[in-house]
């Protein structure tokens, strides 16, 4: 019959799940390998006025006109439709050029050329910490310590972590929002970096810190990631903005494989307002290779991999007050700056932190913290007091 041979071939594009099609003359078709979750009882063929090529709007407007029962789990028929609905979004996303990985040798230069720059240089501006990013200043009068403790426990709290989880720290840095994380709640941490420096120093805090059963730092690209839906956690704090526009869709298909269904990411990043080239001066001498997308850039490349937006922060004032304050620290001790590299240098690196500051002021770029999850969770708190408790 038509009508069957018409179904059967759209069911073929309804693969993203397990379910059974009762037919009206007793046939009974399986979709999916599991155990079904979800019934469609046809009780008679749907008329063809009815048939269309949408299938979400035939078996809708067959059950409102009765040819159709539903039996078991509306969450899993909702979630089918949703997919197959974006299939097309997620086709072009979720499969991003693989040729992109032979890149991790200039990423890995990249790198070097700004994060290993030597521990001894940035231990002169930055706070003891070494935390190289957006500090939170709950007071005018926080510290840059005070604020970089502030900003690590802020983050680490809109994770909502719990002891035993596992979490993966995404550009690790010198380690410390790693330590923290194992110290306060218990968690099992892997720390990735690809800085030869931030890796060996990381590796000594942990160890001095006594966390060696809790926290593991290793010198791996985020593209050589083995485990599979293995974290419950991620979080990656300034290093998105150093993966490259064409490697955007590679590092959320890459997070989202390492993730567990439901699992939360954390992903704090530098935005711009509006899509377009990397300024040539910061390109070619501050971070080669980065690129700094727009918010509506990266929300809609998140909900490509089915990441939900639960939660979005600007800290942009916060990170101007921190550039400058970097600012002052670098100016104040040029003596020891001189002694590792020469006035141009100097200036070049005086010119960068002064004009970042200016840029997050008048609001040309911004810092976002985006809390998101892996596909939707039912099972976090209904409100994000636990953030500010």
């Amino acid at each position: 019959m038509l009508q069957k041979f018409f179904i059967k071939s759209f069911m073929k594009q309804w693969n993203f799940g397990n379910y059974t099609i009762k037919f009206w003359d007793g046939e009974t078709v399986k979709i999916g390998n599991d155990k079904p979750k979800f019934s469609l009882i046809l009780h008679q063929p749907i008329p063809f006025k009815l048939l269309s090529k949408d299938l979400s709007l035939t078996f809708a407007e067959a059950y409102m006109e009765g040819l159709i029962d539903i039996q078991g789990d509306y969450d899993e028929i909702a979630r089918i439709i949703y997919l197959h609905s974006n299939r097309k979004y997620l086709k072009k996303y979720q499969n991003p050029n693989i040729s992109s990985k032979i890149d991790q040798n200039k990423e890995s230069k990249n790198i070097k050329s700004h994060y290993d720059l030597g521990n001894d240089f940035y231990k002169i501006w930055l706070d003891e910490t070494k935390s190289y990013s957006c500090a939170y200043f709950k007071n005018p009068t926080d510290t840059l310590y005070q604020a970089q403790i502030n900003k690590i426990e802020h983050t680490l709290k809109k994770l909502n972590l719990k002891p035993g989880e596992k979490l993966l720290d995404i550009g690790c840095g010198w380690g410390w929002l790693s330590i923290i994380a194992a110290q306060k709640y218990g968690v099992q941490v892997t720390g990735i970096t690809i800085s030869e420096e931030q890796y060996k120093e990381a590796k000594e805090r942990v160890k001095s810190h006594k966390l060696e059963n809790l926290v593991e730092i290793r010198l791996q690209n985020y593209q050589d990631l083995q485990e599979k839906e293995y974290f419950d956690k991620i979080v990656s704090v300034g290093m998105f903005e150093h993966v490259g526009a064409k490697n955007l869709s590679l590092y959320c298909s890459k997070s989202k494989e390492v993730l567990k269904p439901g699992g939360i990411f954390l992903l704090h990043s530098i935005m711009v307002m509006f899509e377009g080239e990397t300024n040539a001066w910061i390109d070619k001498y501050i971070f080669p290779g980065g690129y700094l997308p727009s918010l509506r850039e990266v929300i809609s490349i998140l909900s490509e991999f089915d990441y939900h937006l639960l939660l979005a922060e600007s800290l942009r004032f916060h990170y101007a007050k921190t550039l400058d304050i970097w600012d002052k620290n670098f100016t104040q001790n040029l003596d020891k700056v001189r002694l590792l590299y020469d006035e141009k240098f100097i200036r070049m690196w005086s010119l960068y932190l002064k004009s970042c500051a200016s840029a997050f002021r008048v609001g040309s770029i911004d810092l976002f913290q985006l809390l998101i999850s892996k596909g939707a969770n039912n099972e976090l708190p209904l409100t994000k007091e636990y953030i500010y408790q």
